[in-house]
């Protein structure tokens, strides 16, 4: 796996995304963030990089559209 470094901030484009997150993990980042000296958001966006950077896509199975049909029909 690779090693979790901050880059330097870009002027990549962002879109703005509601999500909930748990508040142990809020709570740690929020810590990481102030030691860091970065804001929270920039941390969440490097971490979901870094995670996706080091995916495994071998072990990720993309289901199709009547897989998720039948997903849905017994739910």
């Amino acid at each position: 796996m690779g090693e979790f470094k901050l880059p330097n901030i870009n002027n990549e484009k962002s879109v703005l995304k509601t999500m909930r997150i748990k508040y142990s993990l809020l709570s740690e980042l929020e810590e990481i963030s102030s030691a860091s000296n970065i804001s929270v958001n920039r941390l969440i966006n490097e971490c979901i990089s870094f995670a996706l950077d080091n995916l495994d896509e071998d072990s990720i199975k993309i289901k199709t559209k009547e897989e998720l049909k039948d997903q849905d029909k017994n739910s």
